[in-house]
């Protein structure tokens, strides 16, 4: 709504200096936008100047007028997260707050620990506020647990739901967070491997879900075939929505079932690359994994969790050990990190190994 209010008039070309000085002087009104034309600019102020401040422009060789105009105001920005409950919750608790909140679609997850169950409900309700294109707030209830990797949730604000469409480099998932494992931490690491990909080449998505890693590698590229293997059905389910959602039919080949039994009966000796995104049991597959590859090789990207006492290096030591057993040689770390923490003293890590 527009506002007569006091100005600074001062030439165009004396308007960033000027601009930094009123700011410093904190007489800039921050409600109103600052206005310009072919010649002036107009700064919104909250107060007439003292004769000190005119004189503190004047040094600056600003040449400068007291004026009013017509000023918009500026759209005020939502409060943030943690300030919206400053009324809400005893001040000793608001070091307790998640700070950490996964967004996937319009559905925002967090953490409650103990000590704030009581006030989840207002910790909710201020995630919807402060985030405007949320409509769920889901609390998790529970580990990530069974065949399926999946983790129970509590609604606490909104839409008493757990399903959504969430959008990644270009590509839209539909997903239902109570039926199949998804995790938009992991968005970067879908973004590196489907560029390291190369045309023409055949990858084995080992553990797929509803096909993050697949569906943006067959959309990044003309020439590939991806196998998106996924044991649970509701996430094949959706990971075949997905396939014709992101027009990747025909590069994208679902398969419900078990890995290992999927490599065996149809798979084998046939993969450039392997994704095996399963990191509290990965290492369990590693056989599957050098089986899928060609006889040549070829590049496995392996995912495992890492605590504290151990490291990297640790991890790939193992990992050459187990590659070994099975009639396979490492012939280099490609590449190696970690992805993201993922409890106290303990991350998620990646290892890139070319193969052969």
């Amino acid at each position: 709504m527009p506002k007569e209010s006091l100005c600074i008039k001062t030439p165009k070309i004396n308007g960033e200096k000027a601009i930094v000085l009123a700011g410093k002087l904190r007489i800039l009104d921050k409600e109103l936008k600052i206005q310009r034309n072919d010649s002036h600019i107009y700064l919104p102020i909250t107060r007439n100047l003292s004769p000190d401040e005119m004189e503190t422009f004047k040094k600056q060789g600003l040449t400068i007028k007291i004026a009013t105009n017509i000023f918009q105001e500026r759209k005020k920005r939502p409060a943030a997260f943690s300030d919206l409950l400053e009324n809400r919750l005893p001040p000793h608790l608001l070091s307790s707050l998640p700070r950490a909140i996964d967004f996937i679609g319009d559905i925002a997850v967090v953490e409650i620990p103990p000590e704030l169950e009581a006030y989840k409900t207002d910790i909710g309700n201020a995630c919807l506020e402060a985030y405007r294109n949320v409509r769920t707030v889901l609390a998790k209830a529970g580990a990530v647990t069974g065949t399926y990797r999946l983790r129970k949730f509590t609604v606490i604000a909104g839409e008493p739901k757990t399903n959504t469409i969430h959008k990644e480099y270009g590509c839209k998932y539909y997903v239902d967070l109570a039926k199949a494992y998804f995790s938009p931490r992991l968005s970067q690491e879908h973004n590196r491997v489907s560029s390291l990909v190369k045309e023409g080449e055949i990858v084995i998505d080992m553990f797929a879900g509803v096909g993050p890693f697949s569906i943006l590698i067959a959309k990044r590229h003309e020439n590939v075939k991806v196998y998106a293997i996924d044991i649970n059905p509701d996430a094949v389910v959706f990971l075949k929505r997905n396939i014709r959602l992101n027009r990747v039919k025909g590069k994208v080949y679902p398969v419900l079932g078990d890995a290992r039994q999927a490599v065996k009966e149809m798979l084998k000796g046939s993969a450039d690359r392997v994704i095996m995104n399963l990191p509290e049991n990965a290492i369990k597959f590693l056989d599957v994994a050098c089986e899928a590859l060609k006889p040549d090789g070829g590049t496995i990207h392996f995912y495992s969790f890492v605590n504290a006492p151990n490291s990297l290096e640790n991890l790939k030591l193992q990992f050459m050990e187990e590659v070994e057993k099975f009639g396979r040689k490492v012939d280099k770390i490609l590449f190696s990190r970690f992805v993201r923490e993922t409890a106290p003293y303990e991350w998620q890590a990646v290892l890139d190994a070319k193969i052969y």
